[in-house]
């Protein structure tokens, strides 16, 4: 690791060569890991009632099943699937049956390329490094699979948790207590929001089957988020994903010609937030007060 630091001419490349094998890999997740939880689910749903069963095969695994085409089915060659290059090479199109890619391959894997190398410039090529990619690969996951399907897993989001508190174990980045301290928070944090959110419907506009303020998967993201940027780091991020959600989220149901009072997910305004107290918090709250006066 002490050869890439000393070594940039070597180590960025490979970063930039890691992010996209990932990113490709990143793609496979986010398609297929919910379309397998909700196999599993009602598999166990019809066990749980007793119901008969039925043939219901079960959708592509996530590491065994090879690459395909969603469209026409035809299993992808090797040179179909090198990531950002096959895209551009295939101009988009299936080349068996024409039909156009999701853009969601190329853009998944390019933005996964930028953050690994952003991880390693901003914390070099060791264990911090590795950690930031660990952090920053959960998030874009997450993010995507939440734009998606507005589902935040908890076969995602408890893991990611847990490796923070891990990592601060180590003090990592900081000690073990102001993680354990960020994971309560931001749990609480949201889950009090949406509490207060429900009682003011039942109270004071009296309805009787009020919506749930926060869903419980933000309020695991946000306590996965407080283990890796600490006690600290929670209420910048509250407050930052507050102001990116207005801002983002206004203008895309804007641009759609949508009603603002549609549920949008707030799982990728978190992770942005979160990603970026956990690169510049410190920067940010010493810029903050010097900017208030209060440094």
């Amino acid at each position: 690791m002490a050869f890439l630091d000393q070594n940039p001419g070597l180590g960025y490349p490979l970063a930039a060569g890691l992010g996209l094998l990932l990113g490709s890999f990143y793609n496979v997740v986010i398609l297929r890991l919910p379309k397998r939880l909700e196999w599993e689910w009602k598999r166990d749903s019809r066990e749980i009632l007793e119901l008969p069963e039925v043939y219901d095969p079960p959708p592509p695994g996530i590491v065994v099943e090879r690459s395909h085409c969603p469209h026409c089915k035809h299993q992808l060659s090797w040179y179909e699937n090198i990531p950002l290059f096959s895209y551009l090479a295939l101009r988009g199109k299936c080349r068996h049956c024409k039909t156009p890619i999701s853009p969601q391959y190329p853009i998944v894997e390019f933005l996964t390329m930028v953050l690994m190398l952003a991880c390693v410039a901003r914390f070099g090529f060791g264990w911090q490094g590795f950690g930031a990619m660990v952090f920053t690969s959960f998030l874009l996951i997450l993010s995507v699979i939440d734009l998606r399907t507005q589902y935040l897993p908890d076969v995602l989001t408890l893991p990611l948790m847990w490796l923070g508190v891990i990592a601060a174990s180590d003090n990592l980045y900081f000690p073990l207590k102001p993680s354990i301290l960020g994971v309560i928070a931001g749990f609480l944090a949201l889950w009090l929001a949406g509490e207060l959110h429900r009682q003011y419907q039942i109270v004071v506009k009296r309805v009787k089957n009020p919506e749930i303020g926060m869903a419980p998967g933000d309020m695991k993201l946000l306590a996965a988020i407080g283990a890796w940027v600490g006690l600290k780091g929670v209420l910048p991020v509250i407050l930052l994903s507050s102001a990116v959600g207005a801002v983002i989220g206004s203008l895309w149901l804007l641009s759609k010609g949508l009603s603002l009072k549609i549920h949008i997910p707030f799982g990728p305004y978190l992770a942005i937030a979160g990603w970026i107290v956990f690169f510049w918090g410190e920067s940010l709250l010493q810029a903050y007060l010097r900017f208030s006066g209060l440094a």
